[in-house]
């Protein structure tokens, strides 16, 4: 089965968040939209700059309803280290969760084989706890907040406008497609 449309799986972790160790679960993911945001590696290089790109979008994303869980398998105490060391990373106000144990990473199939790392992905979770959006990409190749933060308005506008869907490039605003016979070979 693909992991998109499918339910996240329960796990309990420790988050570095706003100066605390926070306790966490799946259970605090249900109810609100949520974007699991993996990295291989605190205190590495394509890491801090993806991780500080959604550090500066995350006000936006918490007035569309939105939280944030960056994940690696570093502890909550590493993370703490980083964000008390790196002006890059001292900017998050999300979730940094500490993945040692590497359930949550496996639980979303991302763990790099042999190394105890997590691939460079990101998930899109619904209120439901069901996985919209997938992306996972190369270790030299970093992400795009902007377009996370498009991914989460067309899914957020999917989730509220049923019939209809986002076509390519969709942005906030434009036209969107209700799929019907009368579309089929017109587009």
């Amino acid at each position: 089965m693909g992991i998109v449309n499918s339910e996240i799986k329960p796990f309990n972790a420790t988050a570095f968040k706003q100066g605390e160790f926070v306790e966490i679960s799946e259970a605090d993911v249900k109810g609100k939209w949520a974007i699991f945001f993996f990295y291989p590696a605190d205190f590495t290089f394509v890491c801090p700059t993806e991780l500080g790109d959604v550090a500066d979008k995350y006000e936006e994303l918490q007035k569309l309803g939105v939280e944030v869980f960056s994940v690696s398998t570093d502890t909550h105490f590493t993370h703490k280290a980083w964000h008390d060391t790196s002006e890059t990373i001292g900017k998050i106000n999300y979730y940094m969760v500490g993945d040692q144990t590497g359930t949550i990473t496996n639980n979303f199939g991302v763990m790099r084989e042999g190394q105890g790392l997590a691939d460079r992905a990101t998930f899109l979770i619904d209120p439901d706890g069901i996985i919209q959006a997938v992306e996972i990409t190369a270790e030299g190749i970093g992400r795009d907040a902007d377009d996370l933060l498009r991914k989460v308005k067309a899914a957020q506008y999917v989730r509220n406008h049923p019939g209809e869907v986002c076509p390519a490039k969709w942005k906030e605003g434009e036209e969107t497609l209700a799929p019907s016979l009368d579309l089929v070979g017109k587009i």
